[in-house]
């Protein structure tokens, strides 16, 4: 395996922000136990079904992003449930790289600012 050219804790969760987050099958059930509730009971708190998919994760509002995984600590900016996550999260991004990762490093470079948050919202102040 390629050592990753990314480093997760560094980063203010960009991927945890995409629109459609799915959970299968196996996710649905983990995630339940993670919380000890039935299935039905964290079918009807956690996930929704939208744009096609069964089972999409719910999404809070988050300062950077606009919308976030209703998992996502947007303090901390970590993950609160790392253990019992998705697939399609432990999955991500699939490369020894992440292009988000690399466009924040280069701008926090530039920036000189190892906290600056880069986003591609180009919303007027």
């Amino acid at each position: 395996m390629a050592k990753q050219k990314y480093d997760c804790l560094k980063c203010p969760g960009y991927c945890c922000s995409y629109p459609i987050i799915e959970v299968k099958d196996s996710d649905a059930k983990r995630i339940a136990k993670h919380f000890d509730m039935p299935l039905e009971k964290a079918e009807k708190k956690y996930f929704k079904s939208a744009h096609g998919y069964k089972r999409v994760m719910r999404r809070q509002v988050d300062e950077h992003y606009g919308k976030i995984c209703q998992f996502f600590d947007t303090d901390e900016r970590r993950c609160t449930i790392y253990h019992a996550r998705p697939y399609a999260c432990r999955a991500f991004p699939g490369e020894d790289n992440c292009g988000y990762y690399d466009f924040l490093a280069f701008e926090r470079n530039a920036q000189e600012d190892e906290t600056f948050v880069s986003t591609t919202d180009h919303k007027e102040n």
